[in-house]
Order: C-alpha cells, then structure tokens, then sequence
C-alpha cells in the first residue's frame, strides 16, 4: 500500500492504568471519525469517572491529522493536552481520541511531572490498542464498448481492483481505486481500448 492511500488507526475502545506517585492515570482511548464523536467520548468518561477532577484529552482526525485539539482540563497549562496529543503523533495514528482521567493521591508532581506522567498514560493505552487502517480511494466508473469487455476486465484484475459491471447501451464498471492508483488506471483504460473506454469520478 501506498503512503497516499491511507493511514493507521485504532480499532474500537482501549482502557489501561498506571499509577505514579499514588496518583492514578486512567488511560482511555476510541475511534472516532469526527469532533462530535470524540466530545460524546469526553462526556461519557466524566460520567462514568464523575469523582475524578480532572479529564484531559486530545484527538486527531483524517489522513493527516491536521483536525487536532488538546485540552488540559484544570491541569497547568501545556502539562496533560498537548503531552496526550504528542503521544498520538508518535504513535503515528489519526481517527482517534486519548482521555487520561487523574485521580490525584496527595503528592504534587509538578509541570514536568505531569507532562511525562500524561504522555506515559497515552502512549500506554495506545500501545495497547490494535492498528488497523484507513483505505483512501476515488469512486470511479470504467467505461468501454461490448467489444472491450476483456481487455477492461482484464486489466481491473491485474491491479486487483473489485468491479461492479452494468451491462447497457455501453458496459460500464463501478470501482473504488487505491488514490496512488487512480491516474494509472485512467491512462491504461484508454490505452488498452485504443480510446474507446474511458472513466469518470462516480458521483
């Protein structure tokens, strides 16, 4: 696979605990695929850790992860968000949100204390969390004569794309192409049916 036709993710919900200093770091993270999602997990988990004081997260969304936010939740500034958020981009994942919960046990960890003791609670539970990954393809339609039959099909299962075909005044075959894959494939339609085929994005 191709670096331009996906990127990893998480599958599911993953919990893990790591306790430093007597204070206690749930680490929480799910798959999500928007910001609606990932603030519906935050309210979730206050709910169910209601008597914890603090609840800070970051998520990450789409190929690039270029969507982002990090929130320290009463924790001193840049201490918990952006530790969660960096502990994700090391990970090299997106489509995902981290919610560490702190119980606090009486002992005072400072500014760089929490920082290491949040992105410790994160990359924890994403270590934890199985990988799977993002296909990216375009939804094209392959068009050609009855006569091209072969040659289009041929050449759909050399790339090992799945087709769809309908069969009407022109035979055409709906497909979802790898993104690396998609210009490739254009210029070989057309060049395997000597112009008589060609494709179009599939609205």
């Amino acid at each position: 696979m191709s670096p331009q036709d996906g990127y990893k993710t998480i599958h599911g919900e993953t919990r893990s605990e790591i306790t430093i200093k007597r204070s206690v770091f749930h680490g929480c993270c799910r798959h999500v695929t928007s910001k609606d999602e990932a603030l519906r997990y935050v309210d979730e988990l206050k709910a169910e850790f209601h008597d914890a004081v603090h609840h800070c997260w970051a998520y990450r969304l789409g190929k690039h992860g270029l969507e982002y936010r990090a929130v320290d939740d009463g924790e001193p500034y840049g201490s918990a968000g952006k530790p969660i958020l960096f502990s994700m981009l090391k990970a090299d994942v997106s489509d995902v949100i981290v919610v560490v919960v702190r119980y606090f046990g009486g002992i005072k960890l400072g500014v760089g204390g929490l920082a290491r003791a949040y992105a410790d609670a994160a990359t924890d539970v994403l270590a934890l969390s199985p990988r799977t990954t993002v296909m990216l393809t375009q939804p094209l339609t392959v068009y050609c004569t009855y006569d091209d039959i072969a040659r289009v099909t041929m050449l759909l299962d050399e790339m090992r794309i799945d087709y769809v075909p309908t069969y009407a005044d022109t035979v055409t075959f709906d497909v979802d192409v790898p993104e690396s894959l998609v210009a490739q494939l254009q210029a070989d339609v057309i060049e395997r049916t000597s112009g008589r085929g060609g494709s179009s994005i599939r609205r």
